[in-house]
């Protein structure tokens, strides 16, 4: 009877080493599709805790549930590092209009950018100028600008495929646009939301004043598509107009934060670490369930579909929340900076910051060796309809880890619809679809497993 029960007990084991790596992809997707705590995880992070603004009590309470979550997986190890992040509140609800003569008002929806300082208390209403650029602004010069509010109105570029190469081709304007409009004067900022959609939404983003003075310092907003087209046409027939508009956003000192991590310990190779994650925090507008906790929940079902399908990896693979992405990188940065003080061997990071749309691939910043070797496990994940593998570009909380032989990849979903929802209020569950959610936390799970079984390639060390 012993011999019989220990015959049992190893069966399970033998049959997975016999594994092909195509039935180990078929489990993987299949498990995570049938037994995925992905989705449950993001609606306790959208409707339970919302926005998670760095420095935010929201912010704190998705550090404490993150961590209770992988603790509850067993894992090897769960733990906190620290993190010093921005504080920045919105304070009461904007409020804007347009003055087309003197007690004829039409009201426009506003959000303040990230990072903006208030307008006076009683608000600013003055003149505009629209350009479409920052070179545009250099050309009027401070004669045309001084005394006026700046109006960006460059929109994404409507063909282009890749909506992030639209996005940035524009963002800019909304970045450095309050620090070089008050370089010539301006007193206010108003911004063409990042949005492919015409729609009454104004969706919110990080901003710099760069190294401008605190009293240089001008107010910054982003106004929705549909009210900014509407802005532009009445600027048209009256370049004399006025806007309004009022903010209550402050900066704070810098408090303490936390990346959230937990790892399962590499059964041959311990020392090579591949980490997988997405960031903890989010704009405020919304409840960041696409940017990005959805990244954040896949990045844990990770950890959950290996050990779910039996797979013991052989490097550590750790999973990191990583903190303040939106308006600063500190998790990204400190992460990076404490893996090189210890002297740790990233081999692999993988990052999920795209939304949690129905997964295409993904795009690699490696070596061309090492493309070369990844592209080729190409065909395992055609079933899947994943054919996107590109070399350009991962994430930017891994970015910082970049160095020699480290490859970096970026999970790419389609990206057709992620602006429409992108720092706006509409970044909320419902958009969400669990299936979507599901394959692309399988994606990513079944690229980690063969950077972990094959390895990468090492880059050669000269001698002399």
């Amino acid at each position: 009877m012993k011999k019989l029960l220990v015959t049992f007990w190893i069966l399970p084991i033998l049959c997975f080493s016999q594994m092909t790596d195509e039935e180990q992809l078929e489990q993987i997707y299949k498990t995570a599709l049938t037994e995925s705590k992905a989705y449950e995880w993001l609606d306790h992070l959208s409707n339970q805790i919302g926005g998670r603004l760095s420095g935010s009590l929201n912010a704190e309470r998705a550090v404490a549930y993150t961590k209770a979550e992988m603790e509850k997986l067993a894992l090897d190890r769960v733990y906190l590092q620290p993190v010093m992040v921005p504080k920045w509140t919105r304070g009461i609800a904007e409020y804007a209009f347009i003055e087309s003569e003197p007690g004829l008002t039409t009201p426009v929806n506003i959000c303040a950018l990230g990072g903006s300082v208030a307008t006076p208390a009683g608000g600013l209403k003055t003149e505009l100028i629209e350009v479409q650029g920052l070179d545009e602004l250099a050309a009027l010069g401070k004669e045309k600008i001084e005394g006026r509010i700046v109006f960006y109105n460059r929109p994404m570029q409507a063909d282009v495929i890749n909506t992030f190469e639209a996005y940035g081709g524009c963002v800019d304007q909304r970045y450095s646009g309050a620090a070089e409009a008050a370089k010539y004067g301006a007193v206010g900022v108003i911004v063409r939301s990042m949005n492919l959609r015409i729609d009454d939404l104004p969706h919110t983003g990080s901003m710099s004043y760069g190294e401008l003075p605190i009293n240089k310092r001008i107010p910054a907003a982003a106004i929705s598509t549909k009210h900014a087209d509407i802005l532009s046409t009445m600027l048209e027939l009256n370049p004399k107009i006025k806007f309004h508009f009022r903010q209550t956003c402050k900066v704070y000192p810098d408090v303490l934060s936390y990346n959230v991590i937990g790892e399962i310990k590499g059964s041959e190779f311990p020392n090579e670490i591949i980490t997988i994650g997405g960031h903890l925090d989010s704009w405020d507008l919304g409840d960041g369930s696409h940017d990005d906790g959805a990244g954040c929940v896949q990045s844990m079902e990770v950890l959950h579909l290996l050990k779910k399908t039996g797979y013991t990896p052989k490097r550590t693979i750790r999973v990191v929340m990583f903190m303040n992405e939106e308006n600063g990188l500190r998790g990204g940065n400190k992460y990076a900076e404490v893996a090189k003080a210890k002297g740790e061997n990233h081999v692999f990071a993988l990052e999920s910051d795209s939304g949690g749309f129905t997964p295409r691939g993904f795009s690699f910043d490696c070596s061309d060796e090492n493309f070369e070797k990844i592209t080729a496990w190409k065909p395992l994940f055609e079933p899947y309809l994943i054919h996107y593998f590109k070399k350009g570009g991962s994430g930017a909380d891994i970015g910082p880890l970049k160095g020699d032989g480290i490859v970096l990849a970026g999970l790419r979903p389609d990206s057709q619809r992620y602006f429409d929802h992108h720092h706006a209020a509409n970044d909320t569950f419902e958009h969400v679809n669990k299936r979507e959610l599901e394959l692309g936390a399988a994606t990513m799970t079944a690229l980690v497993y063969l950077i972990d079984k094959y390895g990468t390639i090492l880059p050669k060390k000269i001698k002399g």
